[in-house]
This record gives C-alpha cells, structure tokens and sequence, in this order.
C-alpha cells in the first residue's frame, strides 16, 4: 500500500496562523519534505515536533522528487513544506504532485495561509475573478511579453515580488497598464511591519522614488476596464435601416449609428445604400 503526500501549508510570518490539523499532519507524517529544512526545523521546535526533514526545492527536485517519490510508494508519508503559504502554489511543490498523481499516490492537501489571497482579500479591489500571476519571468523580454498579453486581463490580477526587483516591476507595470490603473502593494503580511498601500501606479513609482522597499510584496493589480463587444457593419447597417424605416433621412441616419458604433461613416453609408 502506497503513503500519501500531504500538502501543508505553514504560516507566512505569523506563527499563530498554523492550524492544529498541519500540527497534526506534521506530527504524523514520517518525514518532512522541506524547501529550505533551516527554515522549517524553527516552525518545528515552535511545535514541539521532531521529523526527519529532506530538502526539496526548485534546484534540486529532480533528484529530490524521485526519491521522495519512492519512498512513499514504499509506504511511507511524507508532508512538503514550503518556507511559507502553500505548497504547489508558484513553487516546484506542483512538480511533485504531478510525479504522485501519475504513479498512482494520493495527495491530500490542507487549507491554512496563502499570500495572494490574504493581499487580495485586503485590496480593496474586485474579488469575485481574480488571475494569479506570481512571479513574472526574470528575462526583460519574456516578462514585458506577458505584460502585453495582460494589459487587457479584466480580471484582478495577482503578483508576487522581491524588495530589490519592486521598483523595475512598478516602472514596468506603468509602462503597460498606464499611471491611473489602480493598485494595492501589500508588505509583510501578518508580520510585524505589514503595510497595506492602495495606490494608483503612478503614485506607487512615485512613492517608492523616496522609500526604500523592505519586505516582502504582494501586488494585487486592477483589471482593465471591460470593452464594449464591438458591432459588426452588417448589424450596423440594421441599426440606421431601421432608423430609416421610421421616418429618419438616411444621411442623419449614419452620422448617428457611426457615432454609437464605430463603423466608419463611408463603410455604413455605402451598405444602407446598397440595400435600400
């Protein structure tokens, strides 16, 4: 019989937040995959836990991820860690549940703390769609690409940011998205310093021109304004026939459908004529 793999989310800076079923979880896995094991071995000793911790990270999962893999198709449990939030969430967490998922190990995951949903909720910003972007690509080129492909998402959007990358992210940001689009930076959350700034990002480039980024961020970024479904010239067309139809000049007609629509005024005139 094949163990399990437990995805147990740990606090992102306040230990308080661990819950008693990941205290549970970790007391009865039989070891502990771990992201950074210095980090994890303090939320251990908070809780009084003594596991054996492996390492199991972005530069080393692909000798890590198959061996954890065998063991725990030997029987045993295993809980993954990440040095806080969820695990398989903008992390090679999700490398290694698509390893158990094909070899046939169940996976159970936990709910508990999570960044972007605690910046999110605290945004101030339309939560109801959101898109998680985490980090954006490190190459210049690849992230102002995906910029582009955002910049008409209407759903808020979700990123994760370094204290030294945060100032070329915000410039970046305007450049794509304009000086008025809405924005919330949070920092640090549920730790000491936690600061909730909700800005424009005209005003946040501006802001940190003076002040030093500490911390870790969470950016949660307005969505673009949603665009009017545009009207073909053919409904146009329809639309200043049937203005015709009750009793308007065909000239005026146009004019006023071009107007509501878009549909340039020689295209639309040249159609309602050919039909008439």
């Amino acid at each position: 019989m094949t163990g399990t793999l437990y995805l147990v989310p740990t606090p992102i800076g306040n230990l308080g937040d661990v819950s008693r079923r990941c205290a549970e979880t970790l007391a009865a896995a039989d070891f502990i995959a771990a992201e950074d094991t210095r980090v994890s071995l303090k939320l251990l000793n908070h809780l009084e836990i003594k596991k054996p911790l492996v390492s199991y990270h972005e530069h080393n999962k692909k000798e890590s991820g198959p061996r954890i893999l065998e063991r725990l198709l030997a029987g045993e449990s295993c809980a993954l860690v990440t040095d806080a939030g969820c695990p398989a969430i903008s992390d090679p967490g999700e490398d290694l549940v698509r390893l158990c998922a094909g070899a046939g190990v169940p996976v159970c995951a936990l709910p508990g703390p999570c960044a972007a949903i605690t910046a999110l909720s605290v945004s101030a910003l339309p939560t109801g769609r959101f898109a998680f972007e985490g980090f954006l690509p490190a190459q210049k080129k690849e992230r102002r690409a995906r910029l582009e492909r955002l910049k008409t998402e209407e759903r808020t959007q979700i990123f994760y940011e370094a204290p030294h990358r945060l100032r070329e992210t915000l410039a970046e940001l305007l450049e794509a998205f304009g000086p008025e689009r809405p924005l919330s930076l949070c920092r640090e959350l549920t730790k000491l310093h936690e600061e909730i700034l909700r800005l424009t990002l005209g005003e946040a480039v501006r802001y940190y021109e003076s002040n030093e980024p500490r911390g870790e961020y969470v950016l949660v970024l307005g969505g673009a304004e949603e665009q009017a479904e545009a009207v073909s010239p053919a409904r146009a067309a329809a639309l200043a026939k049937a203005l015709i139809a009750g009793g308007m000049r065909t000239k005026d007609a146009v004019k006023q459908i071009a107007e509501e629509t878009g549909v340039p005024k020689n295209t639309l005139y040249a159609l309602v004529v050919s039909e008439l």
